[in-house]
């Protein structure tokens, strides 16, 4: 899940970052008021889950309150990357004096927490990888023993060559880390990262992305979910229980089981097709997920054909075929379906199906290669 620049924010400051005042409006009128109270130059940033704003033209700065008026009216309603902004940042300038990026992501293949720091900041740190990457250093943290204070002043170091400076930057790395642990983020960076000409740090940007699966334990971070910015399938796969991606195929596919799904999908190119979307249905015997999932393929204009391929174990296929007759029964379907049932409770699956006009296939390459014959007839 991300979320927004502005709740970001608000975790840093509970870790104690030093991140500027800052507050939220949604009419040019909201942030006359705030640039007014802040008196002096502002900052209106368009809050977006996408990155680029700034070239977008959704971050400006304004001289005073009016000026601020007009940056919002300007921003407000805009396009960013097929997103609208409903929602502007109003915060105060700073004078800047040098700008660092400090990051921190779960890195999978080392299963562990890994910090990025670089002097070059303000820019995106894949550019800096790849056009100077001796401008980046990485520590993994161990995390049987967390970030420890000299790996902290290791990596400040690297920023800052002034003592004062680093000790500074030693402690809100610590703090980064703090708030990563303690909000189940999957990456939280601070870009740039400046000094003021007083010698002050200060994080004026963040970014947060946080991993689903540590949303039960955290229902204050889960709340800070903005549907705003996501896909409707997306919204109700989520509601339904249901793993939903959308791809740009014609192929629908319905499957239980990440792993199974993946094979469908690598099946579908290799006979030819593009797969429309990933979609697991998981384990559940519940006829309600099957209507659901149906509901999400058959809402994408570009399905031409829908593919069943369910291999019942947790899951039993006649409640697999039971939802999928009241999902054609609920919804006007004219779209070919071809069907793959196997497994637990597969001949009263088979039973049903034929019952209500349909048939199956026993095999996964069979069903797999006429769901790509169909969609492109």
């Amino acid at each position: 899940m991300d979320i927004h620049e502005y709740q970001a924010k608000e975790l840093f400051r509970g870790a104690g970052i030093p991140v500027p005042p800052g507050e939220i409006a949604t009419t040019p009128d909201e942030a006359e008021e705030i640039a007014g109270r802040y008196g002096g130059m502002v900052v209106v940033k368009a809050q977006v889950h996408t990155g680029g704003r700034g070239k977008a033209g959704g971050v400006k700065l304004a001289k005073d309150a009016a000026e601020a008026r007009a940056h919002a009216e300007a921003i407000l309603g805009m396009d960013i990357k097929g997103l609208t902004v409903e929602k502007v940042l109003v915060t105060p300038g700073e004078d800047i004096a040098t700008e660092a990026y400090v990051g921190v992501l779960m890195d999978r293949k080392k299963q562990a927490a890994t910090f990025m720091v670089s002097p070059e900041g303000g820019v995106d740190i894949e550019a800096v990888a790849e056009e100077n990457p001796e401008a980046i250093r990485k520590l993994t943290v161990d995390p049987r023993y967390g970030l420890l204070p000299h790996q902290a002043y290791w990596l400040a170091n690297f920023l800052y060559e002034d003592k004062a400076l680093a000790r500074q930057a030693t402690k809100i790395i610590g703090q980064l880390y703090e708030a990563f642990q303690a909000n189940g983020c999957s990456m939280a960076e601070i870009n740039p990262l400046i000094t003021t000409p007083d010698g002050e740090l200060k994080a004026i940007d963040a970014k947060v992305s946080i991993d689903d699966s540590e949303l039960f334990r955290l229902p204050d971070v889960a709340a800070m979910r903005d549907t705003s910015d996501e896909p409707a399938a997306e919204i109700k796969a989520r509601e339904a229980g249901l793993s939903y991606v959308k791809l740009d195929g014609d192929v629908g596919c319905c499957v239980n089981g990440a792993g199974l799904a993946m094979a469908t999908m690598d099946l579908v190119k290799y006979y030819g097709g593009e797969p429309a979307n990933f979609l697991d249905i998981g384990g559940s015997s519940n006829p309600d997920k099957v209507v659901s999932a149906l509901e999400i393929i058959t809402a994408d204009p570009s399905v031409k054909s829908i593919l069943f391929n369910i291999f019942g174990g947790i899951t039993r296929c006649d409640d697999v075929a039971n939802g999928l007759v009241e999902a054609t029964s609920r919804i006007d379907i004219d779209l070919p379906i071809v069907i793959r049932l196997t497994g637990t409770n597969e001949e009263e699956a088979l039973q049903i199906l034929e019952d209500n006009g349909f048939s199956a296939y026993s095999s996964m390459d069979d069903v797999v290669e006429k769901a790509v014959e169909l969609a492109k007839a």
